[in-house]
């Protein structure tokens, strides 16, 4: 007969084996459970694009990716050497918000009412055919384009006063679902006082691109906030077609005119940088562009004497500024009558379109159509390269 000690003993032991049979199975229910969650969690939550990211072979600046719930737009470059990215979401009528920070910025679809800031906008928006949804612009008589002056004409389109000084009163009463503004260093008060009223604004950075095409390219993130996206792909490669077919009549020209850009602005030349669109125009006109081994895509900005010495003998001037005339240019610094290009009428502008109010067509329309630039350069570098060309966007000055 067992002692009280060794029942004691086995009821200890029994107890212990139980507690563990116990833990075990509570930690392997516990496992199941956390697998299960796991399992389910993937279930719920599916983010898969439905397409890959919009394909963008030269715009750097931002990137479109489409989702089953919603389109996402990231701007990584509102400005030149901007630290900060903008994330938009596109959202269609009754369709669910995906999670987001408070820095996102989701804007329902479909638009129907717009307020632009940039004259190069209206060119996207007539392309894409919905410039009937442009309701506000501020300083409507920088716009060239005839079709939407109509608009403005007719009282379609509202003066909002200008960009610093936006009428906000009037903006609220055309009730815009979207604002595409611009910046150009991130310190756009106007456009924050927008946004207080639950307005969306979102910014373009398509003058930051380097490349001419990159610049053009930017029409496929105006086209998503429209759903145009097979008209905006459509409407680019032909663009795009159109320029590098120009870029391989260019290498035909036997010979490469030196060219120099730019003018003074006060005491101030501002010369493109060998980086900058502009030079990348020169480069692929096939040209020699006397500042093309500098490194910066912007402007150098260099005094009258730097740019006389260099560009002295220089057989080309493309991109006088706004100048209409030579007598202008006499009249507003002598010294650009010692360059070689001025004494042989060898002197462009970008000043051959202007609009009915004083708006230039190259500012508005130039950025989405670089293969018209580029053509004007080459008939300006190598005449009767391209045949029975006539130049749209330069004129040389007389």
């Amino acid at each position: 007969m067992s002692s009280f000690s060794d029942i004691t003993k086995k009821i200890k032991t029994f107890s212990t084996q139980m507690y563990l049979m116990r833990l075990t199975t509570l930690l392997f229910i516990g496992f199941l459970a956390i697998t299960s969650c796991k399992k389910d969690k993937k279930k719920v939550n599916p983010i898969e694009p439905k397409e890959n990211k919009e394909l963008l072979n030269y715009a750097k600046g931002f990137s479109i990716t489409y989702y089953d719930t919603h389109t996402e737009i990231i701007v990584t470059s509102p400005w030149p050497k901007s630290k900060d990215s903008y994330r938009y979401l596109l959202i269609e009528d009754g369709g669910t918000i995906p999670e987001h920070n408070d820095t996102d910025i989701v804007i329902q679809l479909p638009i129907e009412k717009i307020v632009v800031m940039s004259t190069t906008n209206i060119p996207a928006l007539e392309y894409l055919e919905v410039d009937d949804k442009l309701v506000g612009f501020p300083n409507t008589r920088f716009i060239s384009s005839e079709k939407t002056r109509k608009r403005i004409e007719n009282g379609e389109i509202k003066d909002l006063n200008n960009d610093l000084e936006i009428n906000i009163e009037l903006l609220l009463d055309l009730q815009p679902e979207l604002v595409i503004g611009f910046s150009v260093n991130g310190n756009d008060q106007k456009l924050d006082q927008i946004k207080k009223f639950g307005i969306p604004v979102v910014l373009d950075g398509a003058w930051t691109e380097a490349h001419p095409l990159g610049r053009a390219e930017w029409l496929k993130f105006v086209a998503a906030f429209f759903n145009k996206k097979k008209e905006a792909d459509n409407i680019f490669n032909h663009i795009e077609s159109n320029y590098l077919k120009a870029t391989q009549i260019a290498l035909k020209a036997k010979s490469l005119p030196t060219v120099f850009s730019g003018a003074l602005i006060k005491d101030v030349w501002y010369v493109p940088g060998g980086k900058s669109f502009v030079a990348k125009f020169l480069e692929d006109a096939n040209t020699n562009y006397l500042w093309k081994e500098n490194k910066s895509n912007g402007s150098l900005q260099l005094n009258f004497e730097n740019v006389l010495e260099k560009a002295n003998n220089a057989e080309l001037w493309i991109g006088a500024g706004l100048f209409e005339n030579k007598a202008q240019m006499q009249e507003q610094h002598k010294g650009y009558t010692y360059f070689e290009a001025f004494k042989k009428n060898n002197i462009y502008s970008y000043t051959n379109k202007v609009g009915p109010e004083g708006g230039l067509l190259y500012y508005e329309l130039g950025p989405l159509r670089p293969d018209i630039i580029l053509k004007d350069m080459i008939n300006i570098s190598h005449p009767g390269l391209l045949n029975n060309y006539e130049n749209f966007f330069f004129k040389r000055l007389e």
